[in-house]
């Protein structure tokens, strides 16, 4: 006889909430295979929306998840929250000052006197440099040898890489497309993620930084699903991404105002795309 879900998950919480968000990634990856079917669902859309965290309701995040919000509220209180109210704080304090929206960007831009386009393209250029720096010290060897090894042996590369990704994607196909890598680029135009477009001997490059998309994670997921090999580029060991990949890239963007430049991004794409290339060539 099945159990109610009510008894099928552990009820005792841990000790204390996480201190962060990135401890809250840390423990939601760790518990997240011992969860039923309704709190897994709660936690894969947190997971992917973190951002919308700090100014949605339960109610809107339950909708999401597809759950009745008392689902939420006991997903809250296995991480370790006393409520939706508590978590909220965590990621209002993480994600509110460090984000602003896009109007706000230029306001503060405009008032600290560096908006002019001189001063701008030295503010980017610097954030360029360094992000790059950053890539050059902390690129995985092993990590990069592995997803060029897959991606090689690929019947086709798939790539998807949704909003600030995009860019990174699309070039890829073009660069693929030149180098005669068979390679297709989801795009989500019109809703429509082509998932059904994968066969086996085929593999994914899925492209996606905080915050996280959640089309692009799907498909990821959905992939594994099916067995393909999944190459994730991303911007840090705990992204969503990284459950469902083989091989896990991560690059570090400096941002300046609040914009976030695609320098070591690019960086990194192109130097994949060419071994790949390479490789399949040799």
């Amino acid at each position: 006889m099945d159990l109610p879900e009510s008894l099928a998950a552990p009820e005792v919480a841990p000790a204390a909430p996480p201190a962060s968000v990135e401890e809250f990634r840390e423990r939601l990856s760790a518990q997240l295979d011992d969860l039923p079917k309704r709190l897994r669902q709660c936690a894969e859309h947190i997971a992917a929306n973190t951002d919308r965290i700090a100014v949605s309701t339960v109610a809107e995040l339950a909708a999401g998840a597809d759950v009745p919000p008392s689902a939420l509220m006991r997903f809250c209180q296995i991480m370790g929250f006393s409520g939706f109210s508590e978590m909220q704080k965590l990621f209002r304090e993480a994600f509110a000052p460090g984000w602003p929206d896009y109007s706000t960007r230029l306001k503060n831009l405009k008032e600290g006197g560096q908006g002019s386009p001189s001063a701008l393209l030295a503010e980017f250029v610097e954030a360029g440099r360094l992000s790059l720096e950053a890539l050059a010290k902390s690129v995985d060897e092993a990590a990069l040898n592995a997803a060029v090894q897959v991606l090689a042996r690929a019947d086709t590369v798939h790539l998807v890489g949704l909003r600030r990704a995009f860019p990174v994607a699309s070039y890829l196909a073009y660069v693929f497309e030149k180098m005669q890598v068979p390679a297709m680029l989801h795009d989500g135009v019109g809703k429509l993620d082509h998932r059904f477009a994968l066969r086996s001997g085929d593999a994914l490059l899925a492209i996606t930084f905080a915050p996280y998309s959640e089309e692009t994670i799907a498909l990821a997921q959905d992939a594994r699903d099916r067995g393909l090999p999944v190459v994730a580029l991303t911007d840090r060991m705990t992204s969503p991404l990284a459950r469902s990949a083989d091989a896990v890239l991560t690059v570090p963007e400096v941002d300046f105002g609040a914009f976030r430049s695609l320098s070591a991004t690019i960086a990194m794409a192109i130097s994949l795309a060419v071994a790949v290339g390479s490789a399949r060539n040799g």
